[in-house]
């Protein structure tokens, strides 16, 4: 799986959340050898859940792996990682964090990198504009 089809996963599942009333942030975890473990959107309004996010979901929903199967594996997410997700994709060994964009939210990637992982920002305007157009229609709930 190459960067634009693993990223275009992620996309569909921001487009999902939104889709159910939710925060339109969508994430795909692939592994070193180019596998999808995980995929997943955020679940904060839909749960009720603090916790849920797009990069947190794309974990859960990688089941009960063994730490190698995250080593060297790439996150891609929609929007710019917050402290939370940044600290998971660090715990779990993400090496690489493929963002949509970072204009509506900046978060941890200084860290990101800091740490020695590789963090590469799509500038979507795709991504960019779903988030606007979310964050216009309910800006209690971002």
């Amino acid at each position: 799986m190459n960067d634009q089809e693993a990223f275009a996963i992620a996309v569909e599942e921001a487009k999902l959340s939104y889709s159910e009333g939710g925060v339109p942030i969508g994430a795909a975890l692939v592994s070193k050898d180019g596998k999808l473990i995980g995929r997943g959107h955020n679940m904060r309004v839909q749960l009720g859940s603090p916790i849920h996010h797009g990069e947190t979901s794309a974990l859960y929903n990688s089941g009960r792996l063994p730490a190698s199967a995250y080593a060297g594996s790439t996150m891609y997410t929609t929007l710019s990682p917050c402290d939370m997700c940044t600290g998971a994709c660090l715990l779990y060994g993400v090496s690489r964090v493929v963002i949509g964009e970072n204009n509506t939210y900046l978060g941890g990637e200084a860290y990101l990198k800091q740490r020695g992982v590789e963090v590469v920002n799509m500038k979507s305007q795709e991504c960019q504009d779903l988030m606007e157009k979310f964050i216009k229609e309910k800006p209690e709930t971002w």
